[in-house]
C-alpha cells in the first residue's frame, strides 16, 4: 500500500495558471488607482497655486498672475519678475494639462481681473478633473 499524498502537474500548473489572471486583474487596477491619485494630487498643486497668487495679490497689494503652460504642462504662479510657485504636474506626475486661457490675474483686492470665466482640464490615462476659475478669481 504505496500511498502517495501530494499535487500532480497538472494541479500545480492551473494553480499558476489562477495567480497569473488575479495579478493581471488587480495590476490593471493598480494602474487606474494610479492615474486617478496623479490627477487628484495635479489638481491639489493647481489650486494651491491658484490659491497662493491670490492671498499673495491681497496681502501685498500688487497685482499677480497664475500662468499655465499647457505644452509644457506647467503652472506658474508670479508676481511681476517674482516667481511665487512653479508646478511642474507633466513632468513629475504625468498629467496633461488643457487650459481655456493661458493665465488668471488678480487685482490687489484679491479679486480676478479678466471678463471670463477660466477652466483647466487635468487629465491621465482615462481619470480626468476640471478646476473652473469664475470672473471674480474663486476655484470651483
Amino acid at each position: 500500500m504505496n500511498k502517495r499524498s501530494g499535487f500532480t502537474l497538472i494541479d500545480q500548473l492551473l494553480a499558476m495558471g489562477l495567480i497569473a489572471v488575479l495579478c493581471t486583474i488587480s495590476l490593471q487596477h493598480i494602474g487606474e488607482l494610479r492615474d486617478r491619485l496623479a490627477v487628484r494630487s495635479a489638481k491639489r498643486a493647481v489650486t494651491d497655486a491658484i490659491a497662493l497668487a491670490r492671498e499673495h495679490a491681497n496681502a501685498s497689494g500688487v497685482r499677480t498672475a497664475v500662468r499655465f503652460h499647457s505644452a509644457a504642462g506647467v503652472v506658474v504662479a508670479h508676481a511681476g519678475a517674482d516667481t511665487l510657485a512653479r508646478a511642474p504636474v507633466l513632468h513629475l506626475l504625468g498629467v496633461s494639462l488643457d487650459a481655456t486661457r493661458d493665465s488668471m490675474a488678480y487685482q490687489p483686492s484679491g479679486l480676478g481681473y479678466g471678463a471670463a470665466n477660466m477652466r483647466v482640464v487635468l487629465s491621465r490615462g482615462a481619470h480626468y478633473d476640471t478646476v473652473t476659475i469664475s470672473r471674480l478669481g474663486r476655484v470651483r
